[in-house]
């Protein structure tokens, strides 16, 4: 980027201003600080500083003949309350790393846009009465402010929102691809792997022909509606009625990972109630597999792939038939479980179902009084004994009881667990026991079969429920001999295990199980199972700020699939665009979108190929998860109206860098908070796309990067109120202070409510852009999260000021440096960190580098006149990081061209990375013997025997091996005598 005679002017005229003060006109503070960093990011925005070119296409351009690098910051909300301080560490991190990528000769994608669907921007809509378009508008320009402010180098031709229309169309066409598409486990995927995403049509033929066996009866002889309901069947995205966490407060239901521990919403925190409703689900299921195997071939932190496999939860274990009694008055003639354990179903005593589960529904269940058990006490009896006239009546009343209460609350280990008898019997199919099986709610209906098999033995929560209820406890794991009381849980030899055909006994645990499986399978009676915890993605919101589905239903509820060229589907105009929400406990409640009060919009005519018919739109809208689910593909690609994304450049931004990876963004940087949601979401629409040949590589995301977090300390008084965290004087030694009154330090989550926020908007007015960004990033390593401390900050504010010193007279603004050569002192200097800032550059080691770079300018600051051959590389070194200043001192330097695309520096000398030599004091039973000239860096294994060697070491030992040596590299070695 050139100069233009306009910037130089305009550099000229502040020149010529009263920037600061009359005896120092042209010092670096707050004011001038500013100015600079007005200019030039007005320079930047003009020229097109930070375009990054495609290959082909609108951004085609020169700089695609160069090394791609993709940087990715996470898809951030356009927060109503604007950025607070911490909000851009990452933002500041990933700018420096692109900036000094482009430095390297690389073409740098790099980006923002904003996710604007959803139920926080509706909530905040709500909150100011405004709709939701005009305040997400607002809102996302305050945010662009805020970050061109602090000087990111964002290409802005790329940014866009989940709002615009233009990513709209191209949301509502992946969830096409996935409604018209089913996963075929035989086929074959770019990749050469087993196991595909294919079209429904290739489904329809294999029907057709009778490739594919159809259930009940043929093809052919199927109606219409039953073919579109068993096509319906496979779809990856398909309509189902399901078990959902409805939460009455936001007038929605949620996926379970948009749910707390203790069974309320992550957003409000109110209360989550299991409900049923017919909505639409994605069959992420299908692909839990290659979620779980696919994490070997990114390049994540192990504690982030370890969450998300434990999220997946693949399980391996077998699913066993126990039949059900004959007359009990319940529809099922068999009860289901999966185990993971089963080499112990001679121990299985009774059976537990979930209250949702089907056996127990409101038609099944007895309804007169069987038998009772003899083993059961009157005082332990089932409750419908006592109290109630049959098991229906008491099955009703235990799910009625139960039905409000959290996941977390039915699994909690330190829980009573409660249930009731079912009066009905299931027959163990190794031995034809009849057993109890009981409803409890710790069993969860989303998790397995809904049904458990309980080994009372060797399950603690199973013991403690066979103790209430006197239930038997068999043994068949040999416990350890000093094992006394309780469940055995460990493992050991299999005992009490047999039946006339098949015995168990002797075995360890993988045998056992192998062996009874393969028994279950011959009279099938159960099979190997493999079972994953994740569950199908809840894809359907009650609410109006979201993406409209793009179908239709017809007058018999089948979906059609609207065609490509109506896409976007757009939200109507609604003169109330508030879901209806109901008390926060109200579990009785249904939800009700706001969409349907729309009718104009929801009753459509449409020929889609059956004459023109009337046809309904769903009145639900996608979760906002839609449009972060594949906005990284969109940014390689942001104004193609034909296609997603051109293939040429995916595959130059996100293609596979070298053969056999799976290719995605160089580099993925964000919170942590992502682990579950978004980044398994997102993986798994990449992965349809890649199977239909939409994207080449079979991840969006090679490396990923969690930021920490800035908190800040806050200050409560003694009413328990907090206080302007600002006003707040003091100190550790001496106390804190609020307006005289003494007040009590904590230290928290930066934010309104705790009065503790720090703006970016402050700190740029009283500090600088440059300076802001530098304390930043040198407040710790970038991973772990710090307290924010403003009174910090006058640290990197003088390093900036010194830095401006060492090359501009504050006086006259005239350049200092001269063109003499430097002394070899600093020439060391200079190459050492050269060498060093780049190492930590290419690690996101930034407050390292910052420290390694304030080493050098404090050198230079001694100097009586600054080289050149000096200062030009640490400007260039610091401009990552504080852009505006090095890109003004680069030009008083004399350079006509901006340094944003300079080579970064390299040591062209190796002789001057050679360490200088240190002393090497040797000594023989405490007295000093010897010396050794070494390098600083010398191993203490090398310095050992370098020592020992010596010609004093050897004529003291005679021979003979040391007795001790004791090392303190590089400057001591001890080396005590054998006696």
């Amino acid at each position: 980027m050139r100069y233009s005679n306009r910037w130089i002017n305009l550099r000229n005229e502040d020149e010529m201003s009263e920037s600061t003060t009359a005896e120092t006109p042209f010092r670096y503070d707050a004011k001038l600080a500013g100015e600079i960093e007005t200019r030039w990011q007005d320079a930047w925005e003009a020229t097109g500083a930070f375009h990054a070119d495609n290959p082909e296409g609108d951004l085609a351009g020169p700089l695609a003949a160069k090394e791609p690098y993709y940087l990715l910051d996470m898809f951030p909300y356009p927060s109503g309350s604007g950025l607070h301080v911490g909000h851009p560490l990452g933002y500041i991190a990933t700018d420096a790393l692109a900036r000094f990528q482009r430095m390297q000769g690389k073409n740098v994608l790099y980006t923002l846009g904003f996710d604007a669907f959803g139920l926080p921007a509706e909530q905040y809509a709500i909150q100011t009465g405004q709709h939701p378009r005009i305040t997400t508008d607002e809102n996302v320009n305050n945010m662009r402010r805020q970050l061109r402010r602090i000087g990111l180098s964002h290409d802005l031709r790329r940014s866009f929102q989940t709002t615009d229309d233009n990513f709209v169309k191209w949301t509502q066409w992946i969830f096409l691809q996935a409604f018209n598409s089913y996963y075929d486990p035989e086929a074959t995927r770019p990749d050469g792997k087993i196991g595909s995403a294919r079209p429904v049509d290739e489904l329809i033929a294999k029907f057709e022909t009778g490739e594919k066996a159809t259930p009940n009866k043929p093809w052919a002889d199927m109606d219409v509606k039953e073919r579109a309901e068993l096509i319906d069947s496979y779809r990856l995205a398909y309509v189902s009625e399901a078990p959902v966490n409805w939460c009455p407060g936001l007038g929605t239901v949620l996926a379970d990972e948009e749910v707390t521990n203790d069974g309320r919403s992550e957003r409000g925190n109110y209360p989550v109630f299991k409900s049923r409703l017919r909505q639409w689900m994605m069959r992420i299921t299908a692909y839990a597999d290659r979620l779980s195997e696919d994490l070997d071939t990114v390049d994540w932190p192990e504690k982030i792939i370890t969450q998300q496999r434990n999220w997946i939860g693949k399980s391996q274990g077998a699913t066993v038939h126990f039949a059900v009694e004959a007359g009990q008055g319940t529809s099922e003639e068999r009860l289901t479980v999966f185990t993971t354990r089963p080499d112990t179903l001679f121990g299985a005593s009774f059976m537990v179902v979930a209250p949702e589960h089907a056996l127990v529904g409101e038609n099944n269940a007895p309804a007169a009084e069987l038998t009772v058990p003899e083993q059961w006490p009157a005082e332990t009896r089932p409750e419908w004994t006592r109290g109630f006239a049959t098991p229906r009546e008491a099955v009703a009343a235990y799910r009625e009881k139960t039905r409000t209460r959290s996941e977390l609350e039915r699994t909690q280990d330190a829980g009573e667990k409660t249930g009731v008898f079912t009066g009905i019997f299931g027959t163990n199919p190794v031995d034809g026991r009849k057993i109890p099986v009981f409803i409890a709610d710790y069993v969860l209906m989303g998790y397995g079969t809904g049904a458990i098999m309980a080994v009372p033995a060797h399950d603690d929560r199973d013991y403690a429920f066979a103790q209430k209820f006197n239930l038997d406890i068999r043994t068949t794991i040999q416990p350890a001999t000093d094992h006394t009381e309780g469940a055995w849980t460990g493992d050991g030899v299999i005992v009490n295990s047999e039946n006339a055909e098949i015995s168990l006994n002797g075995l360890n645990k993988a045998e056992a199980i192998a062996k009874i499986t393969a028994w279950l399978e011959e009279r099938e009676l159960g099979f190997a199972t493999i079972t994953f915890r994740l569950r199908d993605w809840l894809f359907s919101r009650q609410r109006y700020w979201g993406e409209p589905f793009p179908v239709v239903y017809g007058a018999d509820g089948r979906v059609h699939a609207l065609p490509e060229e109506m896409l976007p589907i757009t939200l109507p105009e609604v003169d109330d665009f508030r879901p209806r929400t109901f008390e926060p406990d109200d579990a009785n409640s249904s939800p009700e979108a706001a969409l349907g009060r729309a009718t104009h919009w929801t009753s459509v005519e449409l020929d889609l190929g059956e004459g023109l018919q009337t046809y309904y739109r769903d009145t639900n809208t996608m979760p906002n998860w839609a449009g972060s689910c594949w906005y990284e593909i969109r940014y390689a690609d942001p104004n193609n109206g034909d296609k997603l994304v051109s293939e040429a450049n995916e595959a130059y931004w996100m293609g596979p860098r070298k053969p056999g990876e799976a290719g995605g963004t160089d580099l993925y940087v964000g919170g942590v908070e992502h682990t579950v949601l978004h980044l398994l979401y997102a993986r798994f629409w990449h992965k349809i796309l890649f199977d239909l040949g939409h994207v080449s590589s079979s991840e969006p995301f090679h490396k990923l990067f969690n930021q920490g977090y800035v908190q800040a300390y806050a200050f409560v008084d003694e009413r328990g109120e907090y206080v302007p965290a600002a006003e707040v004087e003091g100190d550790e030694k001496t106390g804190w202070t609020y307006q005289g009154r003494s007040v009590t330090r904590e230290y928290g989550k930066m934010g309104k409510s705790l009065k503790n926020s720090v703006t970016p908007d402050e700190m740029c007015e009283a500090y600088g852009a440059d300076t802001f960004r530098l304390y930043e990033m040198s407040m710790g390593p970038l991973e772990v999260s710090r307290p924010w401390d403003t009174r910090a900050v006058v640290g990197s504010y003088r390093f900036l000021q010194r830095l401006w010193r060492n090359a501009v007279n504050e006086n006259t603004g005239e350049l200092t440096v001269t063109d003499a050569e430097a002394d070899l002192e600093t020439k060391k200097l200079v190459a050492r960190t050269i060498a060093e800032v780049t190492e930590e550059y290419r690690n996101m080691r930034l407050n390292t580098a910052a420290a390694k770079m304030i080493v050098l300018n404090n050198h230079l600051t001694g100097l009586s006149v600054v080289p050149r051959e000096a200062i030009e590389p640490l400007v260039l070194m610091v401009s990552p990081l504080a852009p505006h200043i090095a890109e003004e001192l680069w030009a008083k330097l004399g350079h006509s061209e901006s340094l944003l695309r300079e080579p970064f520096p390299v040591v062209t000398d190796e002789s001057l990375l050679e360490e200088d030599k240190v002393v090497c004091v040797i000594q023989i039973n405490g007295k000093v013997r010897g010396r050794l000239e070494v390098e600083p860096s010398i191993s203490e294994d090398e310095l050992r025997d370098l020592a020992v060697a010596h010609e004093s070491a050897q004529r003291a030992l005679e021979g003979r091996e040391p007795l001790k040596v004791i090392v303190r590299a590089p400057k001591l070695v001890s080396i005590v005598l054998p006696k």
